[in-house]
């Protein structure tokens, strides 16, 4: 398995609040990329801020996300114009004895950088064939081919992992040392993303069956084997 250099730490990059919940090695990045499916990605058009959130995976050193091809977003990133990428699960309240320290447990990373556009059709697919079987393996090669007007109006976004952190909150509640003596309910209440059982389509063939993969879909934390 290939190893990765550890987040390029600079100015904008450094967590300065509460820097002890900071990380920048590739453990701590890839474990919170690889628990989610949902991000945002920042830009900027004509001097005013724009943030899209849509699908991503990582494939090694790489962050995806893709779309139409008529899309602003996809048509502004990938023309050399700076992104921001940031990734972030909710995972409890935090509830304290006073409204003050009240706070959340999260995960989250935020990536700087450049997009850039993936133009060979043959490397278009198989970063598509990863974002599929990412989720649900194997489910890549029971569909029909991709056409090729289908590929030409994707577009594949690609951002390397180098600038960027993580930062993360775990733990109950800090309060300040009177308040402890409080008869106020202090504690966590967790919060996890729960998939539900799968719905099949009114227009399902009679007979077809359900893939074992679909039971095993997981979203806010690393996926079962």
């Amino acid at each position: 398995m290939p190893t990765f250099p550890d987040l390029r730490v600079t100015e904008r990059s450094k967590v300065k609040r509460v820097p002890k919940r900071a990380a920048y090695d590739r453990a701590t990045v890839d474990a919170i990329l690889d628990a989610g499916l949902m991000c945002h990605v920042g830009y900027v058009i004509d001097g005013a801020p724009y943030v899209t959130a849509t699908c991503y995976w990582r494939h090694g050193d790489r962050v995806y996300w893709h779309g139409s091809a008529a899309s602003r977003m996809l048509r502004t990133v990938t023309g050399g114009v700076p992104v921001c990428f940031t990734v972030s699960h909710l995972d409890g309240l935090v509830m304290a004895r006073s409204g003050f320290h009240h706070s959340v447990n999260y995960r989250g990373v935020t990536l700087f950088g450049e997009a850039v556009k993936i133009e060979d059709p043959a490397e278009k697919l198989a970063t598509l064939k990863d974002f599929t079987d990412r989720l649900t393996p194997g489910r890549w090669e029971e569909l029909r081919e991709t056409t090729d007007q289908e590929l030409k109006g994707t577009t594949i976004c690609a951002l390397t992992i180098d600038e960027g952190s993580a930062k993360v909150r775990s733990g109950g509640p800090i309060d300040d040392e009177p308040d402890y003596d409080l008869n106020v309910w202090a504690g966590i209440v967790p919060i996890t993303t729960v998939v539900g059982e799968p719905v099949a389509d009114d227009r399902l063939k009679p007979g077809t069956p359900e893939p074992d993969y679909l039971r095993r879909i997981s979203i806010g934390a690393p996926p079962r084997g």
